[in-house]
C-alpha cells in the first residue's frame, strides 16, 4: 500500500511539471526573433524597418528601370538634392489617411539660394531611433563639380546603420571618427558620379562595418548608366559575398554575431518592398 501511494504521488508530480513547463520550439508558441529589415529599391533607395515595424526611407528615386516603386515610411532621409535621390513623392506616410510633412523629410543638403548649397546638420531622436549626419562632398574637389553630400547614421534597436549617399571621395580621419561604430554600411560602388569600386573598398575598410556592407548606386541589367559591382568585389573571398537576386530584403537579427563583415548584393525587383 505504501508503494502504491508513493507511485501515485510521483505520477502527480510528473504531471504537474509537464503542465507548467514552457512550450517547446516545436509548438510554435515561442516569441519570434526580433530583427531589423533592410530593403533595396535600386540606386541608393532603401527602406529600413525597425524591430517594432517603424519604416524609414532613404534617397527615394523614380527611375523607370527600377519600377518606380512607391513605399511607406514614417520619415525620409535625403543625402543631397539630385533627382535620383530626392524624389520624396515616391514615399507615402506609413500611417493611413495621413501625409508626410516637411518635418518628416530630413534634407542633409539644402539650397539656401539659387546655386548656393549648405549642409543641414541633424542629431535628433524620433522615439527610440536616433538620426544624425556627417558632411561630405559629391566629388574630389570640395563640391565644386557636383556639390555637397550628407552621410546618414541611424541608430535603432542597438544596431548602427550608415548610408553614404553619393560620396565622391575617401574619408578623412575626422569624418571616420564622426561616423563612429557601424554595423551595416550602404556604400556606392558604381563610379562616374561617386566613388568607384576600388575607392569603395578603401572607404569600407576605413569604416569597418561589424556585420554587412551593402553595395548600392551601381549598374544592373536594364540600368547600365553606372559600372557594375565587379570592381568592388575584386579580391574579396567568395565566402564573404552573398548574392540574393530573388529578394531585395536583408533580415538582421538584433543579436547578430560579429565577425568579418559580409558583402550582400541584394535584388531590387519591383514590388518586393513590403508595405505595412
Amino acid at each position: 500500500m505504501t508503494r502504491l501511494f508513493a507511485s501515485a504521488a510521483l505520477l502527480t508530480a510528473l504531471l504537474s511539471v509537464a503542465l507548467t513547463a514552457p512550450p517547446s520550439r516545436a509548438t510554435g508558441q515561442e516569441p519570434k526573433e526580433k530583427s531589423i529589415k533592410i530593403r533595396w529599391l535600386g540606386q541608393s533607395f532603401f527602406q529600413i524597418e525597425s524591430a517594432e515595424g517603424r519604416l524609414i526611407a532613404i534617397d527615394p528615386h523614380g527611375i523607370p528601370a527600377f519600377g518606380r516603386p512607391v513605399i511607406p515610411a514614417e520619415f525620409v532621409l535625403v543625402s543631397h538634392s539630385h533627382e535620383d535621390h530626392a524624389l520624396v513623392e515616391f514615399v507615402e506616410a506609413q500611417k493611413k489617411d495621413t501625409k508626410l510633412k516637411e518635418a518628416d523629410i530630413y534634407r542633409g543638403v539644402v539650397e539656401t539660394k539659387p546655386g548656393k548649397q549648405e549642409w543641414k546638420t541633424y542629431d535628433e531622436k524620433r522615439g527610440s531611433i536616433r538620426v544624425r549626419n556627417v558632411a561630405t562632398y559629391h566629388d574630389t574637389v570640395n563640391g565644386m563639380q557636383r556639390g555637397k553630400n550628407s552621410i546618414w547614421i541611424i541608430e535603432m534597436n542597438g544596431l548602427v546603420l550608415c548610408h553614404l549617399g553619393d560620396l565622391g571621395h575617401e574619408l578623412t580621419a575626422e569624418q571616420v571618427k564622426a561616423i563612429g561604430k557601424v554595423d551595416v554600411l550602404m556604400v556606392p560602388v558604381g563610379g562616374i558620379y561617386t566613388i568607384n569600386g576600388e575607392q569603395a573598398q578603401k572607404v569600407t575598410e576605413q569604416i569597418k562595418p561589424r556585420l554587412y556592407a551593402l553595395p548600392m548606386h551601381y549598374g544592373v541589367p536594364g540600368y547600365e548608366d553606372l559600372a557594375g559591382p565587379d570592381e568592388f568585389l575584386e579580391g574579396v573571398k567568395k565566402e564573404r559575398i552573398t548574392k540574393t537576386p530573388e529578394t531585395n530584403e536583408l533580415v538582421i537579427p538584433l543579436d547578430a554575431k560579429a565577425g568579418e563583415y559580409q558583402i550582400v548584393l541584394l535584388g531590387w525587383r519591383k514590388g518586393e518592398a513590403k508595405k505595412k
